[in-house]
């Protein structure tokens, strides 16, 4: 992790801002040291959704990078009330 001062700190799951208490709870029941780029795409997109729907100050737009050594890559960028609704629907449909 980099902040904006330029301090770094070694580890593998991060999370800041008001929501990142939110986030974190996503992250650490779902993290894996073997996950797919496609998993940890999902995960922090569920861990940023889940910052922004129970946090007022998080923002409303979930958008997920891939960052590498060689620069990076957007996949996505969704509205929170969008993933909202198919969170739900995916909850719903597991439940049945």
């Amino acid at each position: 992790y980099v902040d904006n001062n330029g301090n770094r700190m070694p580890g593998n799951v991060f999370s800041v801002g008001s929501g990142s208490i939110y986030a974190y709870g996503v992250l650490d029941s779902g993290y894996r040291s073997d996950m797919s780029d496609t998993e940890a795409q999902e995960l922090g997109r569920r861990a940023i959704y889940h910052a922004t729907h129970r946090d007022a100050y998080s923002g409303g737009v979930v958008r997920v990078y891939h960052i590498k050594e060689d620069g990076w890559t957007k996949i996505t960028e969704e509205d929170n009330k969008d993933l909202h609704y198919k969170y739900a629907e995916e909850k719903t449909k597991r439940s049945q």
